[in-house]
This record gives structure tokens, sequence and C-alpha cells, in this order.
């Protein structure tokens, strides 16, 4: 017998300075919480050096520290990690002077780079002779096709057997992508085969085996794009249920990209994620947040599906307030109400085994 080498993922810094545990922040969060792609070996953030970033994310310690500048981090272990990962998400897209000094820094230590901005570092002609002199690779993630390679909307998302959920949200940088990915790691645990197609940087970041960066992708083939990773993730794995990370919110006036997710990928259900605490939209304060009721109606009547439930993002609340949140939402919608982080996994598999029977355990032959 031939022992197969085990082949570990790459090791990497988060680069978030300034935004850890906040919404600009969000990549570095997601990173730290789940990641099937890197190792992450720490994160840089001066504001909360010192701490453990499960402790200052979530309240419950992750062994992952935050450093102050990316040479402790890089001389905090016996080895140089492989990557450096841009984790945030300005509302800008793009790189600032202190940025690009860290960039290059992380280059010159001989550390590849992951960045998910909409500039484009792989084009960018002082990062790239740095990156080929250093011999690393530069991977920007929102970077898509050749256009002579993309695909239009033909339909064929129509055959997939898997039943195919949306994760949609009340806005953006709300916790769509943390839901979904809690939920297709609790039902794979119950033995219902779950595929996440991402839909932005950080699900790609973490892994996501199928999926696209939507916001990267020309209007005229998001839907096509969209639909082509979700046939390719029925066709490959055969899954019981497709989740789609949500983007944005189809109410937000900033953001398109809802809209082609509901085109794109016909989803069978949707949960809908929201903050009852955040008072306006993300990055705009005189913009306020619209009502989960508003919301389950715009989709509803956008498209020919059916919200199933809703999932919390229980920023500054506490434990009280979620219990109190959950039984209000409960009463208004006459929908299940649970939140993915605070309350058990549970809820959230229950919430998509009422809505489908088929799943459940009695009334399934799959092993569950």
């Amino acid at each position: 017998m031939i022992d197969t080498p085990v082949v570990r993922a790459p090791s990497a810094i988060v680069y978030c300075e300034g935004n850890f545990a906040k919404i600009d922040g969000k990549t570095a969060n997601g990173l730290v919480r789940h990641s099937q792609a890197y190792r992450i070996h720490s994160v840089i953030d001066s504001d909360k050096a010192g701490q453990d970033s499960g402790l200052v994310l979530d309240g419950t310690a992750n062994h992952i520290p935050l450093f102050c500048d990316l040479e402790t981090a890089v001389c905090s272990g016996i080895e140089v990690p492989d990557t450096l990962i841009y984790g945030m998400a300005p509302s800008t897209g793009k790189l600032s002077a202190k940025d690009r000094e860290v960039i290059l820094g992380a280059i010159a230590y001989g550390m590849n780079i992951v960045s998910g901005l909409h500039e484009f570092l792989s084009d960018d002609p002082e990062i790239t002779e740095a990156a080929k002199v250093g011999d690393v690779s530069i991977r920007d993630i929102r970077k898509p096709r050749p256009a002579k390679d993309m695909r239009l909307f033909d339909g064929s998302v129509s055959r997939v057997n898997a039943i195919c959920i949306a994760v949609m949200g009340t806005d953006c940088a709300i916790g769509k992508r943390t839901t979904a990915t809690v939920l297709a790691g609790a039902l794979n645990a119950k033995g219902v085969k779950t595929v996440l197609v991402g839909t932005g940087q950080t699900g790609l970041m973490q892994g996501a085996r199928h999926g696209i960066a939507m916001d990267a992708i020309p209007p005229q083939f998001c839907c096509g794009e969209l639909e082509r990773a979700i046939v390719e993730a029925a066709d490959t794995e055969t899954p019981d249920v497709i989740l789609i990370e949500g983007q944005g919110a189809l109410s937000h006036p900033a953001f398109c990209t809802s809209a082609f997710i509901l085109r794109g990928s016909q989803p069978d259900a949707v949960i809908l994620q929201h903050a009852p605490k955040r008072a306006h939209r993300c990055d705009f304060p005189d913009m306020a947040m619209p009502t989960p009721s508003s919301e389950i109606a715009l989709i509803e009547a956008f498209s020919d599906t059916k919200v199933i439930g809703v999932t919390l993002n229980h920023e500054g609340m506490a434990d009280e307030e979620i219990d109190a949140a959950i039984a209000r939402y409960s009463d208004q919608l006459d929908l299940p109400v649970t939140d993915a982080l605070a309350r058990p996994v549970y809820d959230l598999v229950s919430m998509v085994r009422d809505a489908f029977p088929v799943l459940q355990p009695s009334r399934s032959s799959k092993r569950l």
C-alpha cells in the first residue's frame, strides 16, 4: 500500500488594519471563523494587537493572534507564512498608500499575495515587478475570466435536481455568508449533502469550490456565470442542497447583485438575514434599513420563490434582546426565526427541513 502524502493548506497572515471585527473587516472576520483554503496564522490590526481574534470577534478563543504590524506577525513563528491576504472590503475597493507598503513588504518576505479588491494588484506595475523579482504569486479573487469565455443565462439551472436555497439579506455586510457557511456545515453533518456556491471574494478565499465574484462580472453575464457555477456544482457533486451566498440586498439602490442572484439561481427558497439594531444601511447613514416584511414582499414579488425563514445578525444586542427579536419576528412574519451564531444550529437545520420534508430522516431514503 502506497501512502498518499498529506498536502497542507498554505499558511496565511490576514491584513485588516483598523477594521477587524468591524463591517469593513468582513473578509478577515470570515476567514478566522472558517477557512478551508488557508491555515490562518494571524491577523494584523494594531488597534487590537495582543488579543485573541476569536475572543474579539465571537467571545470564544481560536488561538489566532492579533499583531500590530507585518514584521511582528512574520517574526512570531519559526517560518514565514506562505501568504498575505488583504482582509478588508473598503467601500472604495481600492488600495491605500499604507496598504501598498504592507503588500510590498510581504512580497519582500517571500509571501504570495491574495486580494479581493476591485483594483487588481496583478495589473499594478510596481507590485507585479516586485512579485516577479521575489518569485511570488498574486491572486486577484475578483478578477473575472476573459469576456470571450463568459456565458449568458440559458435556463439550464432549471434542470438541477438539488434544492437551491439563496441566503439573502436586508443590507450588505450583514452576515449572509456566515449564515450560509454555518448552515452548509450543519446540513452536511446531518447527512444532507450540501454545497455552498460563493458569490463574493471572502467565500472564494475561504475555499468555496464553486462560485464567482458577482460584483466583478459585467451585468450581461452575471446570471449566466452564476448559473454555470450552480450547474457545475450539481453535476460534479450531486448534492441534496445547494446554498447560494447572497450579496447586498434586493432593495438596496447601490447594488444590483441580489437581482442577478435571484434571476441566475432561480432558487426554490430564500432565507433572509437581518440586523435588528442596525439603524441605517452600511456606509449610507441617511438611508434607513428596510423591515424584514418589506424585503420579503419585494423578494417574493421579484422572483418565483418563497422566503422560508429569517436569521438574525445580533450586532449590538444582548442575549435577552436576541430572544425578544426572535419572538417578535416569528409572530409578525409567521416564519421560523433564529440566529446562526448565537442560537443552536439545530434551529437553522429545522428551518430547512420543515420547508422541505423530503430532507426529513423519516421521509427520505438518504442517510440522515
